[in-house]
């Protein structure tokens, strides 16, 4: 399906996003470097619009019939492929949306911060591309090695340094165990290409070895996700970093290590469904249940959001299982559903979560405060910024008419497809953490609007862009929410790559 082509001009167009960035990244350093102490926020124009810019080469290539199979097939540039890189490069324009005030007021290195953000972000955008274990191993430290040094980024402040340490100690750990999953996959079939994998693992007979071996791998990526029981990292360091960076976190990062779990699960491991899906069905069911009980009570709003993207993490492993459970019982149009429900998962994700932050960030320049009581009488003061928190938690709870009962609804028909006593299993259990979510998410609604503000409360002032950034997210929750074949046909369209 993938055809290498010989055409070196067309094998420069489908790697242009990248080139794209990797030329901001260059100019991003350079700027930081000639460029007066007062004029480093020029920076952030850079990222931006090299950020644009790869996007619209992204645009191009998606109007372009020919699907590209780079390096022997080791990188390949379809629809599926494209698809992701628009998301990672929408939720990176967004973050230095809401990142440009914050970080230009507070006492942090402009140039600096755009360049490592945008280190990360040209891994996620080769990632999705990954079809070989060494490009989707490369690509998930090129995301994750600049988010640690990002999640110190408050650099006196002992919480931040401690965020950076135990970020970057569970990110060694994790690393270490994928790659050992890696290495003996490698030592069993000879290959280091997804393809050839899939082929060769398949006609091999189960085995212990190739269990630990498969199990390893997706253990690795159980960290990366901040999957339940290996989440614990998460709290600490999205209340310590910088709270643009938690976003980043909370989205691209996180979206990362999905789309990697996606790549190594659908293109290597798909023939072997009955050896790993019963372990993504344990992590959903740990990570939704865990995540909003612990979300319950916590007086911080960022830890409650930290506790409710583990949460949100278990939502999209459902799909994952209901993926295996079809695949082990050869119902190919129940798995490429499923398939199609990740995707769908992530992309309403990224821009209700996203949108959650601007708010907090909006709201925390006048409160300097993360808590959820600070939040009290918003409504009172600041109406529209109370507006869309609420449309953006309402998403998250998956209430209509938001985005975020589409992706709920998607994740529930993927399960209940799948069928069988797991199926279903999953499907109750995700069912009831909805209903617990929906608690400590109104609780915040509840604050906003019906509890009495302090008696010296301000009306919230909101930066052009924060705005700009506010406008985007909740353009896209809504539009989903009422109409949702905007994110369907994306997802469709993806798939169909793969027949």
């Amino acid at each position: 399906m993938i055809a290498a082509l010989a055409n070196p001009h067309v094998d420069f167009l489908a790697l242009s996003p990248e080139i794209a960035l990797t030329a901001t990244i260059v100019l991003v350093l350079v700027a930081d470097l000639i460029l007066p102490e007062r004029s480093t926020w020029q920076t952030s124009r850079i990222a931006s619009l090299g950020t644009l810019v790869s996007l619209a080469f992204v645009a191009v290539l998606e109007n372009h019939s020919a699907i590209h199979g780079l390096f022997g097939g080791a990188y390949a540039v379809d629809r599926y492929a494209l698809a992701l890189k628009g998301f990672f490069l929408v939720a990176t324009y967004v973050t230095i949306l809401i990142s440009v005030d914050y970080i230009g007021e507070g006492d942090y290195y402009e140039g600096e911060f755009y360049f490592l953000l945008l280190c990360s972000v040209l891994g996620m955008t080769v990632m999705a591309s990954a079809r070989d274990l060494i490009s989707l191993f490369v690509a998930l430290e090129t995301i994750s090695i600049p988010t640690y040094v990002l999640a110190g980024f408050r650099k006196h402040d002992r919480r931040s340094n401690e965020a950076a340490i135990k970020y970057y100690l569970i990110g060694a750990i994790s690393s270490a165990v994928m790659l050992y999953g890696m290495s003996m996959i490698f030592g069993l079939t000879g290959e280091t290409k997804l393809s050839a994998i899939a082929l060769k693992v398949s006609a091999l007979p189960d085995s212990k070895v190739l269990a630990v071996a498969i199990f390893l791998s997706l253990l690795g990526f159980a960290f990366k996700v901040s999957a339940v029981p290996f989440h614990w990292w998460a709290p600490d360091t999205y209340e310590g970093a910088p709270t643009p960076v938690t976003a980043f976190l909370s989205v691209a990062s996180k979206a990362g290590g999905f789309v990697a779990m996606l790549n190594i699960i659908f293109f290597g491991f798909g023939g072997k469904a009955g050896m790993w899906w019963l372990v993504i069905w344990v992590l959903a069911g740990l990570s939704m249940t865990l995540g909003n009980l612990t979300a319950l009570k916590q007086t911080n709003i960022v830890r409650m959001l930290a506790y409710s993207s583990v949460a949100q993490g278990g939502f999209m492993l459902v799909p994952f299982a209901a993926y295996g459970i079809a695949q082990s019982h050869h119902q190919t149009d129940v798995a490429r559903s499923a398939f199609q429900s990740v995707i769908v998962y992530l992309l309403v994700y990224g821009a209700m979560n996203l949108g959650a932050f601007a708010c907090i960030i909006a709201v925390a320049r006048r409160t300097k405060s993360g808590e959820i009581t600070s939040f009290s009488g918003l409504f009172q003061h600041s109406p529209v910024i109370t507006v869309l928190m609420s449309i953006f938690l309402a998403s998250l709870a998956g209430i209509p008419p938001f985005a975020g009962w589409f992706a709920k609804f998607t994740m529930f028909r993927a399960a209940i497809n799948a069928g069988g006593w797991a199926g279903v299993t999953i499907a109750i259990v995700a069912g009831v953490n909805s209903v617990i979510a929906a608690f400590y998410y109104l609780n915040v609604v509840r604050n906003m609007w019906f509890r009495p503000a302090a008696d010296d409360a301000q009306p919230v002032q909101i930066p052009g862009a924060l705005r700009a950034a506010l406008v985007v997210c909740t353009g896209l929750v809504v539009a989903v929410g009422v109409y949702p074949s905007i994110f369907g046909d994306i997802a469709d369209v993806a798939t169909k790559t793969f027949g």
